[in-house]
């Protein structure tokens, strides 16, 4: 991948399942949030695969769309696009209705002292877009996060664990599901919540947090020793064919790869790449934020993209300088305040 057009195409690009399970899902699809991180890929993603599924469903992609290109871009990739805050009660109640509801909205970045913001996006909106689409199916992203910090030597928590968030933005995304467990029981709304464990690609993710601190000659912090990442075009694909599992009360889902990241070991790894050094600062504690995606794996099969790839393709991009988002992660926040 050498492009932004490459990396885009490689993206949207559908596995023949997803293909197979939109035959299995009548009408349209309203993606919500579709100018963050996730969105425009999965939207172009959805439409293609939309398109080899045939049945004439639309995708409808709502975002406010501040800056950049994305409303033109999804635009012209075939999307039906609404430029709205759904923030706005007015603007959430004047949206198309739809059979399928993928919702992305969340706020991460930043949230450390904007507590209360946070929980509105987090935990208000969500209620309210629960409300306003409780005739549909909805998938809603959710975060590893919401899980307590767990021995390394453990294949992290599976979905039965019980939730216990580190950190005021982890307890809004707790509220989140909760908010949504409560009105898939009460309207009755096949609920799917997906618990992603960082989606990786070449302009943004751990991977490219690492790399791009070798570069820059700073100290790899170990202090967080492991963690999960997923190549982002399968975590996509996994919250789409995603509406098949939606139940009530909500089925939950943990989408993560299924390695345990040594993060010295692949800084190692990158550095080799990059043919820079590696300097490291702290020692792995016995415990970090994990998931166990078992159960993704059995029911959508593994990654495409494996973590080797996902290596090699971060080391070239970065390496050569190409565009990046600069939306770091904060994954080796302990504290949980991002």
């Amino acid at each position: 991948m050498r492009s932004v057009a490459e990396l885009d195409d490689r993206l949207s690009a559908p596995r023949p399942a997803l293909v197979d399970d939109l035959r299995k899902i009548d009408g349209d699809l309203l993606v919500l949030g579709a100018g963050g991180k996730l969105g425009p890929s999965l939207v172009r993603l959805a439409v293609r695969a939309a398109g080899a599924a045939g049945g004439g469903r639309r995708v409808i992609a709502v975002s406010r769309f501040g800056g950049g290109d994305h409303a033109a871009e999804l635009r012209a990739a075939g999307a039906t696009v609404i430029a709205a805050d759904i923030g706005d009660e007015a603007a959430l109640r004047g949206l198309p209705d739809a059979p399928n509801v993928l919702f992305l909205v969340g706020a991460k970045f930043g949230t450390s002292g904007r507590a209360a913001a946070t929980w509105n996006t987090n935990t208000y909106l969500p209620g309210q877009v629960a409300r306003r689409f409780r005739g549909s199916r909805i998938v809603a992203l959710s975060t590893g996060n919401v899980y307590p910090l767990t021995p390394v030597a453990s294949a992290g928590p599976t979905e039965d664990a019980a939730p216990d968030p580190v950190g005021e933005y982890a307890m809004s995304c707790l509220g989140r599901e909760r908010i949504l467990e409560h009105a898939s029981v009460e309207n009755g709304t096949p609920t799917a919540l997906i618990r992603l464990n960082y989606a990786v690609e070449m302009r943004y993710g751990v991977l490219v947090d690492l790399a791009t601190a070798l570069l820059a000659g700073e100290p790899v912090d170990l202090t967080m020793g492991h963690a999960n990442v997923v190549w982002q075009g399968y975590a996509n694909e996994v919250a789409i064919r995603a509406l098949l599992l939606a139940d009530v009360p909500p089925a939950v889902l943990n989408v993560t790869g299924p390695e345990l990241v040594s993060i010295r070991q692949v800084a190692t790894a990158l550095a080799d790449r990059l043919g820079v050094p590696v300097r490291f600062a702290g020692t792995e504690a016995g415990t970090a934020l994990l998931s166990n995606a078992g159960r993704c794996h059995r029911l959508f099969g593994y990654p495409d993209v494996t973590l080797g790839e996902l290596l090699d393709h971060t080391a070239a991009w970065v390496g050569s300088g190409l565009p990046l988002l600069g939306k770091p992660t904060g994954f080796q926040r302990r504290d949980g305040r991002f």
